[in-house]
């Protein structure tokens, strides 16, 4: 008993102490950070007509935390043709695939509208349009039911909503 009561102090003394403080603080700071928790989405719609496919689309944050960016990913089931006219924040990256940043995505909330035209080689019937978030600008995402999916576009000139 009186070694469990000297320990029990000699840990009292140890906590109390401010050498004991400093360390445990320091140990508290290198502590990892956790990271915030997202809930990204994409809504909208596309239309193709003669090998050239319009595309508007919006992300959204379905919470619980805002993040300052994130990246998605558009991967077409065929080659795009060499020219494209791309908005401000997107870039090709591949031979089917073009990578837009979203901005700001406030927790429960909309980002800009992503608004682009893209020509397709050839002229084929249909085309398939993967989307998916690449980078979720640090924040953890539970919930991939939503922010991957594909679209499957004929060319009708046809509105396919997503």
């Amino acid at each position: 008993m009186r070694i469990l009561c000297g320990l029990g102090a000699a840990a009292l003394v140890a906590l109390a102490s401010p050498a004991a403080t400093a360390t445990a603080a320091s140990v508290a700071d290198a502590a990892p950070a956790v990271a915030p928790e997202a809930d990204l989405a994409y809504h909208g719609h596309l239309s193709m007509t003669g090998g050239r496919v319009d595309l508007r689309m919006t992300p959204q944050n379905h919470g619980p935390s805002g993040i300052a960016e994130a990246t998605v990913r558009l991967r077409w089931s065929v080659p795009l043709a060499d020219e494209q006219g791309l908005p401000a924040g997107c870039a090709r990256t591949e031979v089917r695939t073009v990578m837009c940043r979203t901005g700001a995505l406030p927790a429960d909330g909309w980002g800009e509208t992503i608004t682009m035209a893209v020509r397709l080689r050839g002229a084929p019937s249909e085309v398939t349009l993967g989307i998916d978030t690449v980078w979720g600008g640090g924040a953890v995402d539970r919930n991939h039911h939503n922010d991957r999916q594909e679209v499957l576009v004929l060319d009708t000139g046809d509105t396919y909503v997503f």
